[in-house]
């Protein structure tokens, strides 16, 4: 292609455009035009008076007027305007014009004089149907009210996203004149509104043709410039009639409202959605430590961007009173930390577990002693050094931007126990009193799990040091019999398990295991007379048989409890021993081979149940035979069955010899790490020749 060409070509395409052009308000009027000679003749007549007169220019041009357009009866009216018309009046206004089938058609004209070069003179009329010209006017009428009196902001842009037009409602909306706007774009008026998300609605709306509605932004005007607010703008692509793109209207309205209304409600139910699941997540065991950091993993991030939770000192040292210091300083002890994201923040918090002393100045201070919450907004530099515990906290708090804080006391039961404390870095709305609220409810459910947990742990630690007072000390070697036992209690509360070695007056020795049903100081104290009463029966050299008798008797007694229980009378000079069970899971018997089983013994009723015979078991034991005793603490475990961990003991046993200490702790080691009940273990290990035979001899006892 050459370059004339293409020259060529481009000033067909430019004429090609020029001829598409603009029409607008003359298309939509289709404005005919017709020029009268001095006699009134029709000198000229463009196509548009055809489509509007019905008659072609061969039928008009050179006819007088009057006599092809006019009715008989109108043609003095259209001589005498015509004659004003020449003398250079003009006129305008709505005539009646016949059309070639004889129907009328009202007319809206526009006539002035012309001169052409010779001095004649012309009439020329300018017109459009009257109908069409009053719905325009209608239309426009219409229009323009409505853009200026509508109180929805109404915007006009054109294709390059340029401002037009801006109507009143709009201007005040943003606090800026029509002329501000007039020419820019969006952003350079008002950056504070979502300029990105607004300007691709509406070049998604120009490109599709499809209009966008109901579309929501937040952003702050001129009118507000320290709030957010919030708009529904709906966008419509603005054509011509003949199609041409002319840009985009945008109509706004301000739901600020609504918004905050939506917001207020959404914020609600995440409020009580928080609370709901603190009641799931928050206190799932009875541990201090863990209670806290609950806690804490609740309010991250959905209320705050970092949480501590810091204890008074004497909480953790289950003081029946936690204080605060007479010179009105705190000893806390840390017990928790939980950011909502990677921060350096959490380095500025109480180290988990250190104890940290703050001076009576400091908010976390202020907040135990007046056991009220703290609400800090807006944190100032002066704020963050009485919120951090040192200087060097201080500077990592104002370096991680925090700005808002919030200190909620934990309260139970009329004591103070500590501290939740909350703060906020990355988000940007301060906490205000709605937070305050929430942080306060979470902290009082939390509380009261923590000091469910300090009252717990105090009252197993004194069941546990009572247990341990009433059980016997580690078994000492008898002659004939090498002794090993295994207390563990359970790590959620002690409970009532026991075991003895009990020399007798004829040589022989009893072995006792027990269970006490129940937990803390109410089945340890039972447990301890258990263990008396059986120390008591078997001095009077009574077969197990009856000594489970006698203390089925007392048990009732005691309390409200029953309990299980294994006796065994070994004889180490024979092998011979007899045995008998309440209720209790029967002992092993590991042969010197190595080969294990379970005894089987009547099993009886539980201790305390009463009017149920106890049945005896006699075996003998070759040298090197080990008895194994237990309460079911060490076998039992949740989701599995009994079967399973008898069958595992008996295969450990099994597989486990040498020295009996180191067999308990195997044994441990494989069954529990930490159990969810006490665990008792007593093995005996026969030292003694013996006869080789074995016999098994049955004795009821009633």
């Amino acid at each position: 292609m050459t370059t004339h060409d293409r020259v060529d070509q481009e000033e067909e395409a430019a004429i090609s455009s020029m001829a598409t052009g603009p029409g607008g308000v003359l298309d939509l009027l289709r404005v005919a035009a017709v020029a009268l000679d001095v006699e009134g003749r029709i000198a000229l007549w463009s196509p548009e008076a055809e489509q509007l007169f019905g008659y072609r220019a061969a039928e008009a041009l050179g006819r007088r007027a009057d006599k092809l357009l006019v009715h008989p009866k109108d043609r003095r009216a259209a001589v005498e305007l015509f004659a004003r018309v020449r003398a250079g009046d003009t006129w305008a206004g709505v005539f009646p014009v016949r059309r070639p089938d004889g129907s009328t058609l009202e007319v809206e004209f526009r006539t002035m004089g012309l001169r052409d070069a010779h001095g004649e003179g012309y009439a020329l009329g300018l017109a459009a149907d009257e109908g069409t010209v009053r719905r325009l006017e209608t239309d426009l009428a219409v229009s323009g009210f409505l853009i200026k009196q509508s109180p929805v902001g109404l915007a006009v842009f054109d294709t390059e996203l340029r401002w037009l037009l801006a109507n009143p409602a709009l201007q005040q909306m943003n606090s800026i004149t029509e002329s501000r706007v007039r020419g820019h774009r969006l952003g350079e008026v008002l950056p504070g509104l979502d300029v990105e998300g607004i300007e691709g609605a509406m070049r998604q709306v120009l490109e599709s043709g499809e209009p966008l509605l109901d579309q929501q932004s937040v952003g702050r005007t001129p009118a507000d410039p320290d709030h957010d607010h919030a708009w529904s703008e709906s966008y419509y692509r603005l054509e011509d009639p003949s199609g041409r793109i002319l840009g985009i209207a945008v109509s706004i309205m301000d739901i600020s409202r609504r918004h905050r209304e939506t917001s207020e409600i959404a914020e609600a139910r995440e409020r009580l959605a928080m609370i709901a699941d603190a009641s799931v997540r928050i206190g799932t065991t009875l541990d201090l430590r863990q209670t806290a950091q609950e806690l804490a993993d609740v309010t991250v991030p959905r209320l705050a961007d970092l949480a501590a939770v810091d204890v008074l000192d004497s909480v953790v040292h289950r003081e029946a009173t936690p204080r605060v210091w007479a010179d009105g300083s705190a000893r806390f002890r840390a017990l928790a930390v939980a950011a909502g994201y990677p921060t350096d923040a959490v380095h500025a918090a109480d180290p988990v577990g250190e104890i940290a002393r703050y001076e009576p100045t400091r908010l976390i201070t202020q907040c135990v002693r007046e056991a009220r919450p703290l609400l800090v907004p807006h944190v100032t530099e002066k704020d963050v050094r009485r919120i951090a515990r040192d200087d060097a906290a201080a500077r990592v708090l104002l370096r991680e931007g925090v700005h808002s804080y919030i200190a909620a006391p934990l309260i139970a039961r009329g004591s103070v126990l500590g501290t939740l404390s909350l703060h906020r870095t990355i988000n940007p709305r301060p906490f205000d009193e709605e937070d305050l609220t929430l942080a306060c409810e979470l902290a009082i459910r939390a509380a009261l799990c923590i000091d469910n947990a300090r009252l717990y742990a105090r009252e197993r630690d004194a069941a546990l040091t009572l247990q341990r007072s009433l059980l016997s000390q580690q078994p000492r070697d008898l002659d004939g019999l090498e002794i090993a036992s295994r207390y563990l209690p359970a790590v959620s509360a002690a409970g009532g398990d026991w075991f003895d070695v009990l020399p007798l007056p004829d040589g022989n020795v009893g072995l006792v295991v027990g269970d006490v049903m129940g937990k803390g100081i109410h089945a340890a104290a039972i447990m301890g007379q258990l263990r008396t009463a059986t120390r008591a029966f078997s001095r009077l050299g009574l077969p197990p048989a009856q000594v489970l008798c006698h203390l089925d008797e007392i048990t009732p007694s005691l309390g409200e409890s029953i309990a299980t229980c294994l006796y065994a009378v070994c004889d180490p000079r024979t092998g011979r021993c007899e045995m008998s069970t309440a209720g209790h899971l029967p002992p092993v018997l590991v042969h010197p081979g190595g080969d294990a089983e379970l005894i089987d013994i009547p099993t009886g009723a539980p201790l305390g149940v009463g009017g149920v015979p106890f049945a005896s078991v006699e075996r003998e034991l070759a040298e090197g035979a080990l008895l194994a005793l237990f309460t079911d603490g060490l076998v039992e475990k949740r989701h599995q069955s009994l079967d399973v961990g008898l069958h595992t003991l008996v295969q450990l046993l099994r597989r486990h010899q040498g020295p009996l200490e180191r067999i308990c702790d195997q044994v441990l080691a494989a069954l529990h790490g930490a159990p969810d009940d006490d665990v008792a273990l007593l093995l005996a290990r026969l030292r003694r020749p013996r006869l080789p035979e074995e016999s098994v001899v049955t004795v009821e006892s009633g």
